[in-house]
């Protein structure tokens, strides 16, 4: 049993794993968090925009987004979910990984944004991001803004994950 990472567009993915994917998502935020949001935000199918997943013999065990911000002109990372069958199991971070690796190739020069649940900002900083905000509420969980620049990411060796298919 090996955990394959991949990341396409949402137009190129099958309808049943985008569902997967999706589902994931609302399972653990809107579920498993009690927020109830608008996770069919639309930028899912922006251009440029990716879905990066973690699967396992065709079990979704999490997912993320990476897209291109243009005001502040930034690259971002969202929507990090995990399912329960993948926690404490390295998925999350590997996404991760992969997410800020694609982010430097697409646009090497541009900061990499995320939103991140407070506690969890200090998890996120093992990827190089920093707090860059004051820390404000959404959907009743404190969040904070966070950033990662470009000169962050020279990254300690071990960051960037091998390419799995």
């Amino acid at each position: 049993m090996t955990i394959a990472y991949h990341r396409a567009p949402a137009a190129q993915l099958d309808p049943v794993l985008l569902y997967r994917l999706l589902e994931l998502r609302v399972a653990v935020f809107v579920v498993e968090q009690r927020a109830a949001y608008d996770d069919l935000d639309g930028r899912d199918v922006e251009p440029g925009a990716e879905l990066l997943w973690a699967e396992e013999d065709g079990v979704v065990l999490g997912t993320a987004r990476v897209l291109h911000d243009r005001d502040p002109e930034a690259m971002r990372i969202g929507r990090v979910a995990t399912a329960v069958a993948g926690r404490s199991r390295g998925v999350a971070s590997a996404l991760m990984r992969l997410g800020v690796e694609r982010c430097q190739e697409v646009a090497p020069r541009l900061p990499i944004l995320l939103d991140a649940q407070e506690h969890l900002a200090g998890w996120y900083a093992r990827f190089g991001f920093v707090v860059d905000g004051e820390q404000y509420l959404e959907d009743g969980i404190p969040h904070v803004p966070m950033r990662l620049d470009p000169a962050g990411l020279s990254a300690p060796a071990g960051l960037r994950p091998a390419r799995s298919a």
